[in-house]
């Protein structure tokens, strides 16, 4: 009797195990099926975000156009919108982007490319696990914390050296600019140079070259769609900063190329239209989109060289 009940718990046992299995089978295929919607409603998500930011920025500035003449607004070299006769040309801002970005890639590139190098090849595990998350703490500071720096520390400085600066120029913040991409570029470039084989490292060292002939001969050249890469994504973040140069170039629209004249860029401009007091559905406020349009275009190029180039230089290495 004992027996037979010991055996009937056994099939029991065993049917629970099956119908278990047949539950979990089937609860597993469900969640198979649910990811896959779930992953693209969220891809979804983000392109028509994309493409709602697209549309209003392309409305509005075709309303810009519609007041403004495009080719005034991409030649002129006056930009007046608050004047009794006011004029848009975003020549002025363009020119004070470009220099701001120059200057901050100039600082940046140098400095975050040795680091890269160092850390690389140079420094030993401990001594990495060390630096590159106190490089990287740089990127964590707030900009607007950068951009009081520039203003209050490194703008005094200069015009101690070069008394004739502007207390608000477009150096002291394309300086500013440069130290926080730093980490950017050395950290891209630091991972780019680590994924090159040590077997390319070896075949240096065993044909006689020494540890920097092997960096700039061997490394480099095989890393370098990644540190291209970093570079031009370098040069798109310091397009698109805003506050930095919000506090520490002023906003005086001139169309120079003396960075020691206080400036105005693409990013400036925008903040000051939409903090000050342009009503809605005027000349003053549609050239906010169009500005932030051509803003748009010029890191969307930026991106898509990147691409390019990180692709190109895969192919030929």
């Amino acid at each position: 009797m004992t027996s037979h009940s010991q055996t009937k718990k056994q099939k029991l046992s065993v049917r629970e195990m099956i119908d278990h299995k047949k539950n979990t089978k089937s609860l597993s295929t469900i969640t198979e099926k649910l990811v896959p919607i779930i992953l693209f409603l969220f891809a979804l998500i983000s392109i028509l975000t994309t493409v709602g930011i697209i549309y209003t920025l392309l409305n509005e500035t075709i309303e810009f156009f519609k007041q403004v003449p495009i080719i005034d607004f991409f030649t002129g070299t006056v930009l007046k919108p608050l004047s009794q006769n006011p004029e848009f040309g975003i020549l002025p801002l363009i020119n004070g982007t470009i220099l701001s970005s120059l200057i901050a890639m100039l600082v940046a590139g140098p400095i975050g490319i040795m680091a890269a190098i160092y850390l690389s090849e140079y420094a030993s595990d401990r001594v990495r696990r060390v630096l590159k998350p106190m490089l990287e703490v740089l990127a964590g500071i707030p900009t607007i914390v950068y951009g009081f720096f520039a203003f209050t520390f490194v703008t005094p400085i200069l015009r101690s050296i070069w008394p004739s600066i502007d207390a608000t120029n477009i150096l002291s913040p394309g300086i500013v600019m440069g130290v926080m991409i730093i980490p950017m570029i050395a950290s891209l470039s630091e991972d780019a140079m680590s994924s090159v084989p040590n077997s390319m490292r070896e075949g240096a060292f065993a044909l006689g070259a020494t540890r920097l002939e092997s960096t700039f001969k061997v490394v480099i050249p095989a890393a370098l769609s990644g540190i291209i890469a970093s570079f031009i994504l370098g040069i798109s973040r310091a397009i698109g900063e805003t506050m930095i140069v919000t506090i520490a170039s002023g906003s005086s629209k001139n169309f120079t190329i003396d960075i020691t004249e206080s400036m105005q860029t693409m990013t400036a401009y925008i903040v000051e239209v939409a903090g000050g007091e342009a009503p809605a559905g005027s000349t003053i406020y549609f050239s906010l989109y169009a500005v932030a349009m051509t803003l748009f275009v010029f890191t969307l190029i930026m991106n898509l060289l990147a691409r390019y180039v990180s692709r190109k230089f895969r192919e030929e290495y």
